[in-house]
C-alpha cells in the first residue's frame, strides 16, 4: 500500500464525529473520487456507511463487525476491509487508529 496520495485537493473543514472520536479530512483525487483521511481515538464506535467503502488501516489495530456479522476480526496496518453500501460496522479501537476510507 502507498504511503501517500498524490495530485489532490483538501477540504479545509475536518469531519468530526462521535464527540471528536473521529476525525478526517475529505481528499478528492483528479478523477472526482473521494477518500477521507484520518484517525479514531481509543473507543467502540458504529459507523453507517452509504456507498461502499474500502478501510485501509495505516497505523494501529482495530477490531471490527461487519453489519449481520456476529464474529470480531482484526485488523492492523497494512490491511483494509470492506464495508457494503447502505450498512454500518461495529469498530473499537485500544489505540489511535489512522486510516484511509475509499468509496466507492
Amino acid at each position: 500500500m502507498s504511503t501517500q496520495i498524490d495530485q489532490v485537493s483538501v477540504v479545509k473543514k475536518s469531519n468530526i464525529y462521535f464527540d471528536g472520536k473521529c476525525v478526517s479530512h475529505t481528499v478528492i483525487l483528479a478523477d472526482g473520487s473521494k477518500k477521507t483521511v484520518g484517525v479514531i481515538f481509543p473507543s467502540s464506535l458504529t459507523f453507517n456507511t452509504g456507498a461502499p467503502e474500502i478501510m485501509e488501516v495505516v497505523g494501529g489495530v482495530c477490531k471490527v463487525r461487519l453489519d449481520g456479522a456476529s464474529d470480531w476480526h482484526t485488523y492492523s496496518a497494512g490491511q483494509e476491509f470492506k464495508v457494503a453500501g447502505n450498512s454500518k460496522f461495529d469498530i473499537e479501537t485500544v489505540e489511535t487508529l489512522d486510516y484511509v476510507c475509499h468509496f466507492g
